[in-house]
């Protein structure tokens, strides 16, 4: 078997790639300026999509916007085709990410983009595409990939990333974004309000917190569950919290035909929960949900149960 320079193969993909980010400064133009003053006057999230590499692309992009002071959130087109446009406000601006600009489940939520959102703008490797034509902003970038086959993404996606970086840095620096401002809450302070939010401001507490006692039929347990809509029950024998029964819990109640009539919520209740403390911060929270594959968590002070916290609060914060 003929040895392999693997030497030579990555120093001719890293020439490459290098010059697709050189070949940038070149590309870009006064779309690229008109981009970011649409982003840094506007009050709303800067949303942003992609699907497959693109899409973990867009997800890093987000993630460096936030962290420098530009709201951000990435949504997958497949989910927001599946309930996530309800994510999207009329005042949000929307990034579109396709180097071949026709990726299908971009183009089937465009009529919904484009009533539901206040500007579509894109990244594709093609101006005269589907998505660059329906964009008010289209920031072309041409690459030649990496790959001999001219099928993986490589130099493309590397581009892609390099001008995600050059536009969160021209935002931060034409806010004049510094350390200070992390802690801060303006609309563009998403990594602040990371840093200062805690469970006890975002939580369900008092009368909000869905609970029953021990000795209660699930029937009524999950009228509970259902008035506060929070896919919840804690369930608690006196005013100790010994178990929860969640929106799971029911599918496997159902799936075993238990009957919901005569079955009391102690003999089904998940007695093992994960809690937090309300002083914790809200990111946090995030970070144990996503960690276990769960949406809610019981908050504790102390001893006492004070709260619940979910998923979707922290969405609602925008502290995801």
């Amino acid at each position: 078997m003929k040895k392999f320079n693997y030497i030579n193969s990555a120093k001719k993909t890293f020439k490459i790639e290098a010059e697709a980010i050189n070949n940038l400064s070149r590309q870009i133009d006064k779309d690229f300026a008109s981009l970011c003053d649409s982003i840094r006057l506007n009050d709303g999230k800067f949303i942003i999509m992609g699907v497959g590499k693109s899409g973990h692309i867009g997800q890093k992009i987000s993630a460096t916007l936030s962290s420098t002071g530009t709201g951000s959130i990435f949504i997958h087109p497949t989910e927001a085709a599946h309930g996530d446009l309800g994510l999207i406000e009329k005042k949000d601006i929307v990034f579109l990410i396709s180097n071949s600009g026709e990726t299908d489940e971009i183009i089937n939520i465009l009529p919904s983009l484009k009533r539901l959102t206040k500007k579509i703008t894109s990244l594709t490797g093609n101006k005269k595409s589907t998505i660059a034509k329906a964009s008010d902003i289209a920031i072309g970038i041409k690459s030649q990939e990496a790959c001999p086959l001219d099928l993986a993404p490589t130099s493309s996606t590397t581009a892609a990333l390099a001008f995600g970086d050059a536009l969160a840095i021209a935002l931060l620096e034409s806010k004049g974004f510094t350390k200070k401002d992390f802690a801060s809450s303006h609309p563009a302070g998403k990594l602040g309000k990371k840093l200062i939010t805690q469970v006890k401001h975002l939580m369900h507490a008092g009368d909000d917190i869905p609970k029953v006692t021990i000795n209660t039929l699930l029937s009524d347990a999950l009228i509970e569950i259902t008035d506060k809509s929070l896919g919840i029950t804690l369930v608690k024998d006196r005013s100790k919290v010994v178990g929860i029964f969640t929106d799971g819990d029911l599918r496997r109640c159902l799936n075993q035909k238990i009957d919901i009539n005569t079955t009391l919520i102690k003999e089904v209740m998940t007695k093992k929960f994960i809690t937090i403390g309300d002083e914790a911060l809200a990111i946090d929270a995030a970070d144990i949900m996503e960690k276990n594959k769960i949406f809610t968590l019981v908050v504790m002070k102390k001893d006492k149960n004070v709260g619940v916290i979910s998923m979707h609060d922290l969405i609602q914060a925008r502290i995801l």
